[in-house]
């Protein structure tokens, strides 16, 4: 399977009714799932500047972290973080969505509309560690908090 069939496999997994899903997304291109977070994984939503910092501070480290998403108009990114983090998280300033919360998911590949992959899935599970996260998190803030003392 190419990859982004199996990425279409491994999210629609969590849907509800998975050929529904998958179904949805082939007959409307530009379509989105409603999926719930919690089963897969879990997604940490960070402020659209935090977040491109974060990314880059990730792929400067990691060969390829989890799947990303971004909102309008990169107002918000949503890292996807095994499930169970978003319940444990402390940290200030970032949204959760784990279990009981669902979110708008693009078909794997395409990015194009209000809601697209920064950092599409590639069907294998693979997520972002939260320990990582945290501290590309920390040292994209010191970054941002330098550039705007300077």
């Amino acid at each position: 399977m190419t990859g982004a069939k199996t990425a279409v496999e491994w999210l629609a997994s969590v849907a509800p009714d998975p050929e529904a899903c998958r179904w949805e997304w082939e007959r409307n291109p530009l379509g989105v799932a409603l999926l719930p977070a919690g089963r897969a994984w879990d997604v940490l939503i960070l402020p659209g500047r935090l977040g491109h910092r974060t990314l880059d501070v990730l792929t400067r480290i990691l060969d390829r972290p989890g799947p990303v998403l971004v909102d309008f108009g990169d107002a918000r990114m949503g890292f996807f973080v095994p499930p169970g983090t978003a319940c444990r998280w402390i940290g200030t300033g970032i949204r959760t969505a784990g279990a009981g919360v669902w979110i708008v998911v693009p078909y794997p590949g395409r990015s194009i509309g209000k809601v697209r992959w920064l950092v599409p899935p590639d069907g294998s599970g693979t997520l972002t560690d939260p320990t990582l996260l945290e501290l590309a998190m920390h040292e994209a803030a010191a970054g941002l908090a330098t550039q705007e003392e300077g």
